[in-house]
């Protein structure tokens, strides 16, 4: 099974806070998942980038 690394960025403020790894052969979307951006002291959406 392969996984791939995936980094997250903060929809708000465009930084990348995250890195993740994921099966891309079970997605056919982007991510997106609500985490916690430190530069914006809240929590925001994180949108799967290329």
């Amino acid at each position: 099974m392969k996984t791939n690394k995936i980094a997250l960025a903060c929809s708000k403020c465009g930084s990348r806070n995250y890195v993740v790894k994921a099966n891309p052969q079970y997605r056919t979307e982007r991510l997106e998942i609500k985490k916690y951006c430190k530069y914006c002291n809240e929590h925001t959406l994180h949108k799967e980038t290329k």
